[in-house]
């Protein structure tokens, strides 16, 4: 029997987490956080009788919404919240009907959808940065452990000069801490209450305006911004584009790993484990399944993210559209993202890396990816473009002749007059031609400690503040 409470996809593409965030459970109980916030702070500012919050506050539980009959309602009214409002007012009338006329007073529809999503969404961020700190940690222990473990740098497909695994690692990681970053400054400035009424004057209110949103905020723990925002999406667009941003981190890193896990090159795998990767017809297949999860995320967000984007373009002081297109693109960003996530730190935990066909994947050339470090040493005595021709000739009858660069430019004398068995075999040597690779992954792992150091130091600050 069917219990899952959700599409059969959902497990596919997204954290538990992220899921029950943005649950219609979830959904309606963050709507209803912003309607009990509201009574109190109308309250507070002597709006509203003092004992009308509590039994407004007492209604305010999801289990006590008709859902069927909340979302036939919504069908009609256009958005969830009137007839959310008219039930929630109803359950309170039931025991505090002198209560009940003041549920939702001064509040439009909007600010209690748009408030009840910006929890949601710090709900996803918080959860969001907290995968990414610790896709870090992992990340950056692959790339300490492989600083110097040599493999194929490939440009356009095809194998180009020696790099080392370390450096991809880092690479991967500089990106996610830049990510991270970006997280933090959403959480500082893209959180703010929304509080506007009817035409985001707040003029039902009247003098008492400023109070309760101030009020209101506090209850909510929200930034108070310098006006309400009904039709300016940019706070939520960029939080859409930022999330966008990782998910595609993460998808160039599944296909960095789906790629190596070719049968052909074989370099890194995927962890593997009961029910995971295998084919229901080939009993050898080991399928980077982590990896398509990741890929397909990468796929499906972009168009997600251009669906808010396209919705920041909304009519005079509330939207026709633009707003409405909002309510599913944004949860399904943050979830697939998530997702993406949980994925990746799954898949790099238990990367298997293969040495053997590392060194393999390095030598099948037979040392044509190390011409251009020969073609330098002789340019340093005949020139550069003579060595460039030479070099070139001698790659082409290494090819012909299906033999090792390095022995074939050992029989001309034009190179062993100037490059000894010794120097032409340290030529030879990947881990001699990795350039700046130590060096980059040494400058990327001292920036995440040094973060991870001030991110302990202000949590340690703020636990000291709250005593």
């Amino acid at each position: 029997m069917l219990e899952f409470d959700g599409r059969l996809t959902d497990r596919l593409s997204s954290p538990e987490a992220l899921i029950a965030i943005f649950s219609p459970r979830a959904t309606i109980q963050r709507m209803l956080d912003v309607e009990a916030a509201l009574a109190h702070a109308l309250a507070s500012a002597g709006v509203i009788p003092g004992d009308a919050p509590g039994p407004i506050e007492a209604a305010c539980r999801a289990e006590r919404i008709d859902a069927d009959a909340l979302t036939r309602a919504a069908a009609r009214a256009g958005n969830l919240a009137i007839p959310l409002v008219k039930q929630l007012t109803a359950a309170v009338a039931e025991h505090a009907p002198d209560a009940a006329k003041y549920v939702h007073w001064g509040a439009t529809s909007q600010d209690i959808i748009d408030t009840g999503m910006v929890l949601q969404l710090r709900d996803a961020l918080s959860a969001i940065d907290a995968q990414l700190a610790s896709l870090g940690d992992v990340l950056a222990g692959l790339a300490e452990r492989h600083r110097t473990t040599s493999m194929v740098g490939r440009t356009w497909l095809q194998q180009a000069l020696p790099i080392t695994l370390g450096m991809k690692f880092a690479q991967w990681l500089d990106t996610l801490e830049r990510h991270r970053a970006r997280v933090a400054h959403l959480r500082q400035s893209a959180l703010v209450l929304q509080f506007g009424g009817a035409a985001g004057t707040l003029a039902s209110l009247g003098e008492r305006a400023d109070a309760v949103t101030q009020a209101l905020a506090s209850e909510l723990a929200l930034a108070v911004p310098a006006l309400p925002w009904h039709t300016q999406r940019d706070r939520i667009a960029e939080i859409a584009t930022t999330l966008g941003l990782i998910t595609g981190t993460l998808g160039k890193i599944a296909r960095d790993v789906s790629l190596q896990m070719q049968t052909e090159f074989g370099e890194l795998a995927e962890p593997s484990g009961a029910g995971k990767g295998g084919s229901s017809t080939m009993p050898h297949k080991r399928n980077p399944v982590g990896c398509a999860a990741v890929l397909s995320a990468a796929v499906r967000v972009p168009g997600l993210v251009a669906t808010v984007l396209a919705a920041m373009v909304q009519e005079h002081e509330r939207a026709l559209g633009g707003w409405q297109a909002e309510w599913e693109a944004l949860p399904e960003i943050a979830r697939l993202c998530g997702g993406a996530l949980a994925h990746v730190e799954e898949i790099a935990r238990g990367l298997e890396v293969d040495s053997g066909r590392l060194a393999a994947n390095l030598d099948s050339t037979h040392g044509l990816i190390l011409a251009e470090a020969v073609m330098l040493a002789l340019g340093e005595s005949m020139g550069r473009q003579q060595a460039h021709r030479l070099v070139e000739h001698a790659s082409q009858r290494a090819v012909a002749s299906g033999r090792n660069l390095r022995d074939v430019l050992a029989e001309d004398t034009e190179v062993t007059s100037r490059l000894d068995a010794a120097r032409l075999d340290a030529l030879f040597d990947p881990a001699n031609y990795a350039g700046r690779a130590h060096a980059f992954v040494d400058a990327v792992l001292a920036a995440f400690r040094a973060s991870r150091v001030e991110e302990a130091a202000r949590t340690n600050r703020d636990q000291e503040s709250d005593k």
